[in-house]
C-alpha cells in the first residue's frame, strides 16, 4: 500500500508523532511518501516528494494535525479523489478520524482494509468584475464574502439561479456545504445539516434587519453574491478561513457544487450525531 504523510508540524512541535509514524509504516512494509519539510525536519535521508507527486501516487494520505490542516489537504487533494484519513493533533476535530492516543489501534484497522469512505460535498467559487472572471476556488467548508477590518456594513444582494432572494446588509455572507455547517455558519446561527444531504447553505453574518435567516438550496442550485456599488470600505472573499482575496464593489462571486469530493476514512461506527454530540460537549466543558 502507498501512503502519503501529510503533518502539521507546528502541532507536533518535535516531531517524534510523525517520525514514529513513519517508522512503524515501514516496519510493515508500507510505501511511505512524505515531502521536502518533513524530511529537512526529521533529518531523513531517504527520498521526498513533492505534494503532487504525494497526492497523486497514495492510496491513502494520512493528515497529521487538527480540522484546519485537513481543511488544507483536502483542498489539494480533492481533484485527485485520493482518501484522507485525519489524525487529531488539535483540540476540537470535526473531520478529522481519530485521535493521537488512538493512531497505532485506528492504523491496524487501516491497513487491514478495514473502513470505509465518505463521500464530502465540496463547493467551487469564482468572482467576475469589469476586468475578467477568476480562477476557481475550491472549499470543503465555506466560502465568505465579508468586510475587512472596519466597522461599517457591507451591501449585498443574493440571487439563487439569477433569482432575486434580497439586498442585504450586514458583516457580510457565508455560504457552504453541509460540513461547512458545524463552522463559521453554525457560529452566524445557521443550522446543523447532516454531511449525507446535498444541499448548499447561505447564511447571512449579522444582518441588520429582524428577519433574515439561513436558506437551504439544492446542490445544483448557483448561489450568486452582488457586492453593491456603494460599498466603499474592504472587502475579502475567504476560503475556508484559511486563504482571501480581496473583491471590490460591484464585483459578482458565483458559488455552486464542486465536481470534485473529499473523500474521508471512516473506521467506527460512530454516526454524524455522536461526533456532534461528544464535540460539542468538548467545547461546553461537560461529561459525554
Amino acid at each position: 500500500m502507498n501512503i502519503g504523510i501529510i503533518s502539521n508540524l507546528v502541532k507536533d512541535q518535535d516531531q517524534m508523532i510523525t517520525k514514529e509514524l513513519i517508522k512503524w509504516l515501514e516496519q510493515r512494509n508500507m510505501n511511505v511518501f512524505f515531502d521536502e519539510k518533513i524530511s529537512a525536519e526529521l533529518a531523513l535521508t531517504k527520498d521526498n516528494y513533492c505534494d503532487e507527486y504525494i497526492f497523486k501516487n497514495s492510496d491513502i494520505i494520512i493528515v497529521l494535525g487538527g480540522d484546519g490542516t485537513l481543511l488544507n489537504v483536502a483542498r489539494q487533494a480533492s481533484c485527485n479523489g485520493v482518501p484522507l484519513f485525519g489524525i487529531n493533533l488539535g483540540h476540537l476535530g470535526f473531520l478529522t478520524e481519530t485521535e493521537v492516543d488512538e493512531m497505532y489501534t485506528s492504523l491496524e484497522k487501516l491497513i487491514a482494509g478495514d473502513y470505509t469512505i465518505e463521500k464530502r460535498l465540496m463547493l467551487e467559487a469564482f468572482i467576475a468584475n469589469d476586468e475578467e472572471r477568476t480562477k476557481n476556488f475550491i472549499a470543503l467548508n465555506d466560502i465568505v464574502v465579508a468586510k475587512g477590518n472596519f466597522s461599517r456594513l457591507i451591501s449585498y444582494s443574493i440571487y439563487i439561479n439569477d433569482n432575486l432572494v434580497d439586498i442585504y446588509s450586514g458583516d457580510g455572507i457565508i455560504v457552504c456545504s453541509p460540513t461547512g455547517s458545524t463552522a463559521y455558519s453554525l457560529s452566524a446561527g445557521g443550522p446543523i445539516v447532516s454531511p449525507d444531504v446535498e444541499v448548499l447553505l447561505v447564511t447571512p453574518v449579522c444582518p441588520h434587519t429582524l428577519h433574515s435567516r439561513s436558506i437551504l438550496v439544492s446542490n445544483k442550485d448557483l448561489v450568486r453574491i452582488d457586492v453593491c456599488e456603494n460599498n466603499s470600505m474592504e472587502i475579502i472573499m475567504t476560503v475556508d478561513g484559511q486563504s482571501g482575496v480581496k473583491i471590490k464593489p460591484g464585483d459578482v462571486v458565483t458559488v455552486k457544487q464542486s465536481k470534485y469530493y473529499a473523500n474521508l476514512v471512516k473506521l467506527n461506527n460512530r454516526s454524524f450525531f455522536d461526533v456532534l454530540r461528544a464535540k460539542m460537549s468538548e467545547r461546553r466543558g461537560i461529561n459525554k
